[in-house]
């Protein structure tokens, strides 16, 4: 089950579920956040009745500013090995950088600055959509340290390699705007809309067929990296159970026969 609280905010509504991070003033992520996210993502991906989950922050001023550096100041975590004091099955940091047994999509809703770790949990996500005056930064080089919980991993391959690099190296911020132009961030809008959007977005891949939303992720994790060729012959001979199961499903039939009738399709998840 979820373990919900004034930090880590989970609600569920119909197929979508919300979890909006609440520790003022920076909504920094300590270990037991960590694992409250790490629990709230684990209970999205085993209910088979969500769909699609949103990862928003209170307020206007800041999404994320991620690891609570508080917490390896007073001796709580060690940066050597940070990663092992993290329980694995839980998803690793935030519970979405590491989490690769999630297959259903993930909408972070940007609300603010969204900077280190907190760039790292958008990252992570499958879509981005992000507040007017978000502004995103990785700030770790000066402190001696590098964005190692998904921004170097990810950040090269979501936008030009120079571009990524003045981020890590320089530590530069980037405006909502211009990740946008790189297709770093999907859509950007007013703040007073950004929810009303994410949720619109939600609603509508909660009403396409479950197992044909969550293979694409599936097959997407499989053949990253892979060329075209190689990419087909991995689809056609590994081991990709939603992908198999949405061949032969009901909703595929259904969803085909719907077309044909030109009726709105009843998805049962099978």
């Amino acid at each position: 089950m979820i373990s919900g609280d004034n930090e880590i905010r989970v609600e569920i509504d119909g197929p979508l579920m919300l979890i909006t991070i609440d520790r003022p003033k920076v909504n920094a992520i300590d270990l037991a956040t960590s694992r409250k996210l790490g629990e709230a993502f684990v209970y999205f991906r085993d209910n088979s009745e969500l769909k699609v989950a949103i990862i928003t922050g209170t307020g206007e001023k800041i999404f994320s500013a991620g690891w609570d550096l508080k917490a390896i100041e007073n001796g709580e975590m060690t940066l050597e090995n940070w990663w092992e004091v993290e329980d694995a099955s839980l998803g690793g940091f935030a519970g979405i950088t590491e989490m690769w047994s999630l297959n259903k999509p993930v909408i972070a809703a940007l609300n603010g600055l969204t900077i280190g770790g907190g760039f790292e949990i958008a990252l992570a996500c499958d879509l981005i959509i992000a507040a007017e005056h978000v502004e995103f930064a990785l700030p770790e080089l000066p402190l001696g340290i590098i964005p190692d919980a998904g921004a170097v991993q990810r950040l090269p391959k979501r936008l030009p390699y120079n571009i990524a690099l003045e981020m890590l190296y320089l530590g530069r911020r980037m405006k909502a705007k211009e990740a946008a132009h790189y297709g770093l961030v999907n859509k950007v809008v007013s703040a007073d809309k950004l929810m009303t959007t994410a949720r619109e977005w939600a609603d509508r891949m909660s009403q396409v067929a479950p197992i044909a939303l969550q293979s694409i992720k599936e097959v997407l994790r499989a053949i990253e990296e892979e060329t075209i060729e190689n990419s087909f012959h991995k689809m056609r001979n590994d081991d990709l159970p939603l992908y198999r199961a949405m061949l032969s499903s009901s909703d595929a039939e259904e969803g085909i026969t719907a077309f044909v009738e030109k009726r709105d399709a009843k998805f049962k998840g099978n």
